[in-house]
């Protein structure tokens, strides 16, 4: 499969799911808003998005499925399927380690949400006891799903190898539909009941994205055996590499809970939600682009470097980079530009206020900076995976966190919210720089004219859809708070002649062509 074919499928079925997620999003906003019940939800939720990005989006594919792969590869060719027979009987050694320790930490950890919540949130200094108790109710009712998630991530593992990408970036979907049925028909009479009902969701989501798998799995013929641990050398392998790996695959997501926990603590009550929701807009591009590319290079980039093929690999992350480039870029740039009329056309109204707009739209401009950097780190770190190096993107993200907790003590005094959520920008920026300088500096990567070409093009399209944005913005902002109607209108208009600006921008500066994109398309990208 294509790299662009399968960054699309990839990608849009994650479209789905984003889109999903900010119609909960719309509608936690309306019967949560930014207040009390609302901050506690997000901090029972944020362990729960960590370990799924550390898993199901991050270290544990990228450390599993090139194993698999190989596993796969060094099969008998005398025998046909020998391959994918020792691979899955290696995916059950891996179920049969991972399923106990999963039981025995989710119990742990159950046991102490009220440490590890007062750890993240120093007790809600401006909530109170109220606050602090219900952030620990919800958290126990959460954590089941990291035990849910890690699974899956297993098994989409798995299928992702076999080249069934879409099966498990559809997972998510389950997510979302789940915690809007929840508030939409299971919801209580106050806040802090509805965020009782989201959390439960959260947790039955988790088992349905469980059973999904595991029937899409026999479909695919792949069965797993739960038998006695058994810590054999694949295994050990596999566990030495995990660890250094969550560190490096979760680095943005580490510096979002050090960020949320510095603005529970120290910033008035509401800055945990507007950073929340921020994030959430934020992260759309990741989802659709970074995951999408870093998901669909990892299988292609651990056959190329498994057959010694380093000008392929280093051409395939080079096209990869290319094509978040030109996605992620002026993404950026609409989200920066337009951050306001954007929280405003989505989340404003019921319980969030024009006042909560305000705040959430200054974190999201500071955030956009960084999405750029988000997507390329997605791109860059397969390139230290798929040659099994995992301390090096750990270290790498060890020093991003130390900067951004720097950072962040040092902006929150005089810009608050905003100061945090610029930090995490800036050291999602030092991450990148650093992956690629030391990609580089080994001659695994470098780049190729064309990238260095297309990569200034791609700058002046976004540049002037930027432009057209801040002529567009005072425009329709006064009909984002109007009726549904009028506010889909306002965004369709914004968000349509952004795309169609930049579009035309990209087709007269050359930064991609419709020839490139089609041939991108259909052609694979494996290992010659």
């Amino acid at each position: 499969m294509g790299l662009l074919k399968a960054t699309s499928t990839i990608g849009g079925l994650t479209l789905v799911s984003r889109v999903l997620g900010m119609v909960r999003d719309m509608a936690v906003a309306r019967f949560l808003g930014a207040g009390l019940a609302s901050d506690a939800f997000l901090i029972a939720w944020r362990l729960p998005n960590l370990f799924r990005a550390l898993f199901a989006e991050g270290a544990f594919a990228a450390v599993f499925v090139p194993m698999f792969n190989r596993t796969m590869a060094q099969g008998d060719q005398d025998q046909p399927g020998s391959g994918k027979a020792a691979a899955i009987a290696f995916a059950s050694q891996i179920l049969s380690v991972l399923f106990p320790v999963l039981v025995v930490f989710t119990g742990l950890m159950m046991a102490l949400s009220a440490p590890v919540v007062w750890a993240m949130t120093g007790g809600f200094p401006d909530g109170g006891p109220e606050k602090f108790d219900l952030a620990v109710n919800l958290t126990r009712i959460t954590f089941p799903y990291l035990a849910l998630i890690s699974l899956v991530s297993l098994l989409g593992g798995i299928l992702n190898s076999l080249d069934r990408f879409w099966v498990n970036a559809a997972a998510p979907v389950l997510l979302n539909i789940c915690m809007i049925v929840a508030i939409l028909f299971f919801r209580g009479a106050t806040p802090v009941e509805t965020a009782y009902t989201q959390a439960i969701a959260v947790t039955v989501s988790g088992a349905m994205q469980l059973l999904w798998l595991i029937w899409a799995c026999r479909r695919a013929g792949v069965v797993l055996r739960l038998g006695a641990p058994r810590l054999s050398p694949p295994v050990r392998r596999l566990l030495a590499l995990i660890g250094p790996a969550a560190l490096g695959a979760g680095a943005i997501q580490f510096n979002l809970l050090i960020s949320t926990s510095l603005a529970a603590r120290f910033l008035p009550q509401g800055a945990v939600s507007y950073l929340y929701y921020a994030d959430r807009l934020n992260q759309l591009p990741l989802g659709l682009i970074g995951i999408g590319v870093g998901t669909a290079i990892l299988p292609a980039l651990s056959r190329q470097i498994g057959s010694g093929n380093e000008e392929a690999a280093s051409h395939t992350q080079n096209r990869a980079m290319e094509l978040a480039l030109f996605l992620a870029l002026p993404a950026a740039v609409a989200l920066c530009v337009s951050a306001t009329p954007l929280i405003r056309g989505l989340l404003q109204h019921g319980a969030f206020s024009a006042a909560d707009t305000v705040g959430a739209a200054g974190a999201l401009a500071a955030f956009a900076v960084g999405v750029p950097a988000y997507v390329l780190i997605k791109v860059l770190t397969p390139g230290f995976y798929a040659r099994q190096d995992t301390k090096t993107p750990v270290r790498v993200a060890v020093f991003s966190m130390l900067f951004n907790l720097v950072g962040n003590l040092t902006l929150i005094w005089p810009f608050g919210h905003v100061g945090v959520a610029i930090s995490t920008a800036i050291a999602a920026w030092v991450n990148v720089l650093v992956l690629y300088w030391l990609l580089h500096r080994r001659d695994q990567l470098r780049m190729d004219a064309r990238f260095r070409a297309k990569g200034l093009r791609i700058v002046a399209a976004s540049a002037v859809m930027g432009a057209a944005l801040w002529f567009l913005n005072p425009l329709v902002d006064p009909h984002m708070a109007a009726g549904l109607v009028e506010r889909v209108v306002a965004l369709g208009l914004l968000c349509g002649l952004g795309g169609l600006v930049y579009g035309a921008a990209a087709l007269i500066f050359r930064a991609y062509s419709l020839s490139e994109l089609r041939a991108a398309l259909r052609r694979p990208h494996r290992a010659s």
